[in-house]
């Protein structure tokens, strides 16, 4: 099944040819313009008979998608650091509001608190349950070997930062996406008002419907326990503030 985006030329049976301007694939729902109308019409995947613009037909699937897209950057990154890119790492933390998790790509010295940013390296599960790209120029559903030549092909001298050895991290994250991958990622932040520190890296499911983790216990990344303080459990939490690009915070913030 080919995948489906805002841009993608649709038919349908009363409208005739027009174009997909956003999608919402938990709902299965879409909303496209026909000709040289000034509106956008909503329609349903699953009821509307929508078709791609060869006649091929549009299903929606049933089975719930990601709300974010942490496990496939995991697959990703996991590709990549066999392939020697391994001072490539991926940082996430909870929204205030605790609905959704942010992501971010960083690359060079492994330091977790003062990371280094590339515009289009960072986002929010907020925008991924609209639109389930990365902004690479990848597909929606992409595996780890599209979303990396995607990378690479948008931003070759970002990715060329990565190379490097980091055998410790490698070690640490080939374990982590062993355990949890499909259907769980990490996190590295916490609602400090829960309490401290938790001693186990906190583990999140990527889609409805998936039970809580029940595995083994996982180790947080190598480097991380010499960050805090017997004090000050918010550390991190603060700190995330201090280090965003001005703009990311009011560009992500909840509705």
């Amino acid at each position: 099944m080919k995948p489906v985006a805002p841009g993608t030329v649709i038919f349908h049976r009363h409208r005739g040819y027009g174009v997909i301007t956003s999608v919402n694939l938990l709902t299965g729902w879409v909303a496209a313009r026909f000709g040289d109308e000034a509106r956008s019409l909503d329609l349903n995947l699953s009821s509307d008979q929508l078709q791609h613009s060869d006649g091929e037909p549009i299903l929606f699937r049933f089975s719930p998608p990601d709300r974010m897209p942490h496990a496939r950057l995991m697959g990703m990154i996991r590709e990549l650091h066999a392939a020697g890119y391994q001072r490539l790492y991926l940082y996430s933390w909870p929204k205030a509001s605790g609905l959704h998790w942010r992501w971010h790509l960083f690359t060079g010295p492994r330091t977790w608190m003062q990371r280094s940013w590339r515009e289009g390296w960072y986002g929010s599960g907020a925008e991924y349950n609209l639109n389930p790209v990365m902004g690479w120029g990848d597909n929606p559903g992409a595996d780890a070997s599209e979303l990396a030549s995607a990378l690479a092909k948008v931003d070759p001298q970002g990715l060329a930062q990565a190379l490097g050895r980091d055998e410790d991290h490698t070690r640490w994250f080939d374990m982590v996406c062993a355990a949890l991958l499909p259907d769980y990622a990490f996190t590295l932040g916490w609602d400090h008002r829960d309490g401290p520190c938790p001693r186990t890296l906190p583990i999140i499911p990527v889609r409805r419907g998936v039970p809580e983790y029940v595995g083994a216990p996982l180790p947080w990344p190598p480097g991380w326990e010499g960050l805090w303080r017997s004090t000050g459990t918010d550390i991190v939490v603060r700190r995330h503030h201090r280090v965003m690009p001005q703009g990311l915070d009011r560009q992500n913030t909840d509705q």
